[in-house]
């Protein structure tokens, strides 16, 4: 499902659409879940890493360190995969480990590990309070929104 959730959103991005429809939601928005919203802003994070771009230039295609490493040797010595390899996606939810690994560390899927950070979250997390300024002006809007409601009901 995840994938298909990216492709439901990347598509649309790379047509030039800046309108997030459905994080959190499952089947059609008829449920809502927060582990899969805490899921979705993974996807979300990689689909705004695509929209941004890259450099394709001498530094970025490294063709000098390709060339030295060769066929037989390995890049993940190499300073300059040290230096760029934060570069690409760093997925929190994906465990991209080997089966053994995996399977040795309780074998958790994406949804789990997201379930996982949504309990922390839901636990742990104190929203810092809106500052006094922020406060009056929402009130302002509310009052003014709540008058425009009762002038429209008469």
């Amino acid at each position: 499902m995840g994938h298909e959730k990216t492709l439901t959103g990347l598509i649309p991005a790379l047509a030039g659409a800046n309108l997030i429809y459905g994080p959190g939601m499952l089947e059609s928005g008829i449920t809502f879940d927060y582990a899969q919203l805490v899921l979705d802003s993974e996807f979300i994070r990689m689909i705004k890493h695509v929209i941004r771009g890259f450099a394709v230039d001498g530094e970025s295609l490294a063709v000098d360190v390709i060339k030295s490493v060769g066929t037989s040797g390995d890049f993940i010595s190499q300073r300059h995969t040290l230096q760029h390899m934060q570069d690409h996606s760093q997925p929190e939810f994906m465990d991209r480990s080997r089966m053994e690994k995996w399977q040795a560390t309780g074998a958790r899927d994406s949804y789990q590990r997201a379930l996982e950070k949504t309990r922390d979250i839901l636990q742990n997390h104190r929203p810092e309070p809106l500052p006094e300024k922020v406060l009056a002006e929402l009130k302002s809007i509310i009052k003014e929104t709540e008058g425009e409601l009762r002038a429209s009901r008469e």
